[in-house]
């Protein structure tokens, strides 16, 4: 029995408004931060520390939430993260001591964390009933949230706005955003799903390549702009374009992504986004060559693009595990990925130097090529 089109859109409408609302939050807060930062006092140590709640309390929320998805449906999880972020935006700003701070980061994280599951299981059960591929598009939303976010913010506290108004400004939207989706969310609820255990079979290798494409990206955002410095490429202040020429590819590659894996098929996907992010990594290393150092960003930027919405995809699709964990599971391994990846280019490029130690993310990157066709079976 085909199902009513009009539910279904709406059903899309809302997914796209989640996807949205959590990436429009999560970029207000970016440029919050210096203040933040200033209101409490806080060392450039401390406030690392800080920063740890915030990934913290994402992974501790997310296998609950895909525990909770799995018994009584997504849409309960994404109204809690949901509101849970538009309350708490403006009260980071208006914290006044450390322990306030990092009790609303960790808050914080967690209504991420909670968000970013359930949509992304609510995206999965609304394309396997449209039936055709639906997922790049609703992550390129949140990429579309991101700038968004990120801009607006920014031009308010360039026209004189205080943090706290911004930050009320920011909330305002995402309530209304979340207002609109709240109806239109599918009410479909699972069935009892096993207890709650570790990523096995399938699930284990999407998890994995999850955190290998969120490490190069948290890497690209981290340790780009000082590659291309330490390369002598570009001055400091123009440093920020590579990550600029990333984030815009890959929004655009989002928005047409669906439209890409109709005709390509997962599988190919998978094999030509892992070798054309290679193929970029490589160009950021070419010595003395800005126009393709910059290509190579926008290269990574296109490569990854559509790769983790195909994982999210199959993780709701594979037989070893209740979709609502299995997608949990990528997802926290993801976020470990983006805390630890950082990181571990860091002691890398300690041991060795940057360029090599970026270079190494092209080898994990082989992994998408020569999983592809296991994990497509």
């Amino acid at each position: 029995m085909t199902p009513d089109p009009a539910p279904l859109r709406a059903a899309a409408l809302a997914t796209r408004l989640a996807f949205l609302a959590a990436g429009f939050v999560m970029a207000c807060w970016a440029p919050l931060i210096p203040f933040a930062k200033a209101q409490v006092g806080a060392s450039d140590g401390m406030f690392g520390l800080l920063l740890l709640c915030l990934g913290l309390g994402s992974i501790v929320a997310m296998p609950v939430t895909g525990y909770v998805s799995a018994r009584r449906g997504a849409r309960p999880m994404i109204l809690l993260g949901g509101f849970t972020l538009v309350a708490l935006l403006p009260g980071l700003v208006l914290a006044e001591t450390v322990v306030v701070l990092a009790a609303g980061l960790a808050l914080f994280g967690a209504a991420l964390g909670t968000i970013d599951v359930a949509m992304n299981i609510h995206a999965a059960e609304v394309e396997a009933r449209a039936a055709r591929p639906m997922m790049s598009g609703f992550h390129a939303m949140w990429s579309v949230g991101g700038i968004l976010g990120a801009g607006g913010v920014t031009a308010l506290l360039w026209i004189g706005a205080s943090p706290v108004a911004a930050a009320f400004a920011g909330s305002a939207l995402a309530l209304a955003a979340m207002l609109i989706a709240t109806p239109r969310f599918l009410r479909a609820t699972g069935g009892a799903p096993p207890t709650l255990a570790w990523p096995r079979g399938t699930v284990l290798i999407l998890a994995l390549l999850a955190a290998i494409c969120f490490l190069v990206e948290g890497a690209v955002l981290d340790w780009g702009a000082l590659l291309i410095v330490a390369q002598d490429l570009l001055d400091p202040t123009r440093a920020g374009i590579g990550y600029m020429l990333f984030s815009v590819a890959m929004t655009l590659a989002r928005l047409t992504g669906d439209r890409i894996v109709a005709v390509m098929g997962q599988r190919r996907v998978l094999i030509a986004g892992g070798i054309v992010a290679i193929f970029g990594i490589g160009l950021t290393l070419v010595p003395g060559q800005v126009p393709l150092a910059m290509t190579g960003f926008a290269l990574i930027g296109l490569g990854c693009a559509n790769l983790v919405p195909v994982i999210f995809s199959l993780a709701a699709r594979q037989p070893d595990m209740a979709p609502g964990l299995a997608v949990a599971a990528v997802t926290t391994t993801g976020y470990a990925g983006i805390l630890l990846g950082p990181a571990i280019v860091g002691f890398a490029a300690e041991a060795t130097s940057l360029p090599l130690a970026f270079g190494l993310l092209a080898g994990l990157m082989l992994a998408y090529p020569l999983a592809a066709r296991a994990i497509t079976r």
